[in-house]
């Protein structure tokens, strides 16, 4: 026959943790006011640890002190296919398990109306905070902070709001561009996505900036900015070109929002012929993940690892505190380039 748990005491969890019983007694029983926010999270985290059952509270309940949420931007849900932020969670959830937390998918910007917010941010609510996926409006992030001040937003910059943890956009546009300048291209076009986000702006205006440091200048009609910014918006940017393509100055190659965009690209290109990347070059302004399609070679492009920004989103949430004098971190990480099979020197 096993043996029944042993029950584990708050004087037990005291004495462990070199506290007072009364410390502990007020954490367990849903204090938060006046107790220092690392103490809070330590003697919660300690408690889980030892199996402690709190009475009058179920386990999910008290979980919660172990968990931080995850919002998306809008209109992505859940179900959105977005490799890039799928391994923004990966990182992120990864690095916060490894420190005893997990992560709870909370639902879209889009989907998160104020009553609902409420609900999952109660006076005395237990999550470690929330880490924001993407942009989101000020309005939302306003509606958010009124009810939990430890946020970090990444892929977003809300200075003086909240953390955040970015790319470093101007490095990755200039790694891109100098490469195909080395390869001999002097005539590169722009196919961008997601228009009227921060994250765009800042790559086309890293993109031109770029372009100017290589002695180039960017022809407007060979600029696309689509709403969105998967692989079919890179198909039906390069379909938009291509009635262009017998001038005499069109490209001889493409910078791509990302490399979902470039992957579509590519295939609209050779659909109608055109070798790649014999015929055109094509590039990605972000990481290039292993796309999983069989007739896509693997895109040139350069980024920040999207991991790395999970993993830097989960240790700026977890040192929060979220009190009102808190300063907040901006945190850029660099730029990697990769080499893939889509640009190649410029024949002749």
């Amino acid at each position: 026959m096993p043996r029944p748990a042993v029950k584990v005491s708050q004087q037990q969890l005291a004495s462990e943790l070199g506290i007072s019983q009364a410390l502990v007694s007020l954490v367990l029983n849903g204090h938060k006011q006046g107790i220092n926010e690392k103490t809070y999270t330590r003697i919660w985290q300690h408690a889980l640890k030892r199996g402690y059952q709190p009475k009058g509270m179920n386990l999910s309940q008290a979980t919660q002190q172990s968990q931080v949420g995850v919002i998306m931007r809008a209109p992505l849900q859940l179900s959105t296919p977005s490799m890039y932020f799928g391994h923004v969670q990966q990182g992120l959830h990864t690095a916060l398990e490894l420190q005893g937390f997990t992560t709870v998918y909370l639902g879209s910007e889009g989907n998160l109306e104020t009553a609902k917010l409420q609900r999952f941010f109660q006076s005395g609510h237990l999550f470690r905070g929330v880490v924001v996926l993407g942009e989101v409006s000020p309005s939302f992030l306003d509606e958010l902070r009124a009810l939990e001040r430890r946020i970090v937003a990444v892929s977003a910059r809300h200075p003086g709001i909240c953390h955040s943890v970015v790319g470093n956009e101007p490095q990755a546009l200039d790694m891109v561009v100098r490469h195909l300048h080395e390869l001999g291209h002097r005539r590169i076009g722009w196919l961008g996505g997601n228009i009227g986000l921060g994250r765009h702006e800042s790559r086309f205006s890293a993109f031109q900036t770029a372009l100017t440091q290589v002695g180039l200048s960017l022809d407007e009609r060979y600029v696309v900015k689509l709403q969105q910014a998967d692989r079919a918006e890179g198909t039906e940017a390069a379909h938009m070109m291509l009635p262009h393509a017998k001038r005499d100055d069109f490209p001889t190659a493409f910078v791509c929002y990302n490399c979902l965009m470039a992957a579509g690209a590519v295939r609209a290109f050779v659909r109608e012929g055109w070798r790649v990347p014999h015929d055109i070059n094509l590039a990605g302004a972000d990481a290039p993940p292993q796309l999983p399609f069989n007739d896509v070679p693997k895109i040139t492009g350069a980024g920040t690892d999207p991991v790395k920004l999970g993993e830097a989103a989960a240790r700026l949430i977890l040192a929060s505190i979220g009190t009102a004098d808190e300063s907040f971190t901006d945190l850029i990480l660099p730029a990697q380039f990769s080499l893939g099979e889509t640009t190649v020197a410029l024949a002749g």
